[in-house]
């Protein structure tokens, strides 16, 4: 580690105007940015502890709209999101208990690293991620490995989810580090099917679109037979091959889609 700064403010304005300050970074739960550091990937001159922002950290349900603050960590997302079972479940199996207990959902959401479960929880579902200066539909916001619209000192201060009426997710993880290999987050509306597959693409998280078709027409598991994405574009690495992560996205939509439905 090295020299630098550390505050904490106590609200959502204090935080932005920390963070206006040159080389200043957001600190969430720690859990990326902190290795980083030890690593000396990066080299900010001042942590501002989202931490303490009471405003931020709450979970409420209204109008079948589930909003969670961008500081509750993954513990308290799975033990609070209960009316949005697959969401509290996904949660529930983030990394390790130490990861869950001090991991953030807005940070999650903020790195957006291509194998996290919560990018896909919030595509699949739709969801707008509420920062300190306007709102993202998740379609909008995800834009690549690593990528997101957030500007510099930006911050998610809250993600609204629509409740659907049937949704999943299903993990098929990596033992070491316990992210996806492959996850794949289905959400069933009164309008429509999400299908968000997180963990597979070189692109990040993506909509597997010719799912949600079929799907739409018949939200059943052996409306998907005889559908594939294309491995091209897939990840490539020791854990497994393009073409394995391509029929890894087709094995776990039809294992979520029948655990849903």
């Amino acid at each position: 580690m090295y020299e630098f700064e550390f505050v904490k403010p106590a609200t959502v304005g204090e935080a932005v105007a920390a963070l206006a300050e040159e080389d200043a970074q957001a600190l969430g739960g720690g859990q990326t940015l902190i290795p980083t550091l030890k690593q000396r990937l990066a080299m900010p001159s001042r942590l501002v502890s989202l931490s303490g922002i009471t405003e931020m950290q709450g979970i409420s349900d209204s109008g079948g709209v589930l909003t969670i603050g961008g500081a509750a960590t993954h513990a308290a997302v799975a033990a609070g999101a209960a009316s949005y079972p697959a969401l509290a479940e996904l949660a529930s199996h983030i990394g390790d208990p130490a990861v869950r207990n001090r991991g953030t959902i807005g940070g999650s959401l903020a790195n957006n690293d291509p194998a996290a479960c919560y990018p896909a929880a919030a595509l699949g579902s739709g969801a707008t991620i509420v920062t300190n200066s306007r709102e993202i539909e998740a379609d909008d916001y995800f834009q690549g490995l690593f990528e997101t619209a957030l500007e510099e000192g930006e911050i998610i201060t809250a993600v609204r989810f629509p409740v659907p009426e049937k949704a999943n997710y299903q993990k098929f993880v990596q033992p070491a580090s316990r992210f996806a290999l492959v996850g794949v987050f289905v959400a069933r509306f009164s309008d429509g099917v999400r299908v968000a597959v997180t963990g597979a693409s070189e692109e990040g998280v993506f909509r597997w679109r010719e799912a949600e078709a079929a799907l739409r027409a018949n939200f059943a598991s052996d409306a998907l037979d005889g559908l594939s994405v294309d491995a091209e574009g897939m990840i490539a690495d020791l854990h497994g091959s393009k073409e394995y992560r391509a029929h890894l996205v087709a094995v776990m939509t039809k294992r979520a889609v029948a655990a849903a439905g």
